[in-house]
């Protein structure tokens, strides 16, 4: 019996992503020869410590830094949780003001309101029509007090990519930590250059064709820090927990994977977002496209189609055989609308009628015709 997966065209590639091949058979080799316990003294845990090794060079090279600024973790919503709590941890009590972007993750977003509940300062940043922050009002809420910046580098739901290079700087100023969830643009984007800049950086490995359950946050400066629970005997001493070695490794050969073809897949998906949009204005389908004009992930392509609701467009494209998203999918089930799309200054109405496409490296040309066929036939019958 077939899944039905095999029937659909999948483009939903920013909520996850279908495993690499060659990493399945390296989660596989390593569940079957690395199980040692990466920490035990004995010769099988010895050899589970050098392919973890191995797998954090690997890594750290990818971003350009030291492999002891890789901490390996369950995945981007443990990453950013274990950031913001190192950093929390790291600044006296008196610097107990937070600023956060208004279209973080929930991990993250749920994260601060905690602390915002037990007493700490919290400023949400206004964002721009495009989805950018406002770099004025970062400049202005600024303060001595400020322990943490905290900005998603792109967005899960529209895609418009930060500009880190610019509130690094104001963020340095002012001695602040400065987090960055990294988790959309990772082997999508190269980070090599961003990653000096940041004091933290999260990632995620069934983003980028890896397994599930793993991931990693950055410390470039991992010696400034102090962890937020003493004691703690694994991953340099900030995170506890038997080390999962065999989806690590994976999880390595995956995004390398990824990063071999980056320069191509940026301009093959690049193309395949111009072909959709111009044969949706050829069809005259009645859409906007929601994000940034230039810095713009181009995987990630936010779409409202006037009068119809997204829920209605991502249900009935799932009937007709297409797997699209109408928002981040941590907040499916919920009937709230878009964050981000209210961040930026959209209605309510104009909210809910978000629909989200994102591309990866298995789709074509091919796919992006029968869906444009399809919108066509869907906006044509209301």
């Amino acid at each position: 019996m077939k899944d039905g997966s095999d029937f659909m065209i999948y483009l939903d590639y920013a909520a996850t992503t279908p495993m690499d091949e060659e990493a399945i058979e390296v989660f596989s080799q390593a569940s079957r020869s690395f199980f040692g316990n990466a920490s035990s003294l004995h010769d099988i845990g010895s050899e589970s410590a050098r392919l973890l090794n191995m797998s954090r060079q690997q890594l750290a090279e990818m971003l350009n830094l030291k492999k002891e600024a890789i901490l390996f973790t369950s995945g981007g919503s443990e990453s950013n949780m274990l950031a913001i709590d190192t950093f929390v941890a790291s600044k006296p009590d008196w610097q107990n003001h937070l600023i956060v972007s208004r279209t973080e993750h929930a991990s993250i977003a749920n994260f601060v309101c905690k602390l915002e509940q037990s007493g700490y300062e919290v400023t949400y940043l206004r964002h721009l029509e495009d989805g950018r922050i406002d770099i004025e009002h970062l400049s202005e809420a600024l303060s001595e007090k400020t322990c943490l910046v905290i900005v998603q580098h792109v967005n899960s739901e529209i895609g418009v990519i930060q500009p880190i290079e610019q509130i690094s700087k104001l963020v340095r100023k002012h001695q602040a930590f400065l987090h960055v969830d990294c988790v959309q643009s990772f082997a999508r984007l190269p980070l090599g250059g961003i990653s000096p800049l940041c004091d933290g950086m999260s990632i995620s490995s069934h983003k980028v064709y890896g397994p599930k359950g793993t991931g990693a946050v950055i410390f470039p400066a991992i010696h400034q820090l102090k962890a937020s629970i003493p004691n703690i005997t694994h991953e340099f001493g900030f995170r506890p927990g038997t080390v999962d070695v065999p989806s690590i490794a994976s999880f390595v050969t995956a995004a390398k994977n990824c990063e071999n073809i980056i320069e191509n897949e940026y301009e093959r998906i690049s193309m395949l977002r111009m072909q959709l949009i111009q044969q949706l204005t050829e069809k005259e389908v009645d859409f906007q496209i929601i994000g940034g004009k230039t810095e713009q992930l181009p995987h990630i392509l936010a779409l409202t189609f006037t009068g119809l609701q997204g829920q209605y467009i991502m249900l009935e494209l799932n009937r007709q055989g297409f797997a699209v998203s109408t928002g981040s999918a941590c907040q499916i089930g919920k009937q709230e609308p878009s964050k981000t799309m209210m961040a930026i200054g959209k209605s309510e109405e104009e909210a809910h009628q978000f629909v989200r496409l994102s591309f990866g490296k298995h789709t074509t040309a091919e796919d992006i015709h029968k869906l444009a066929d399809c919108l066509e036939g869907m906006v044509a019958i209301r």
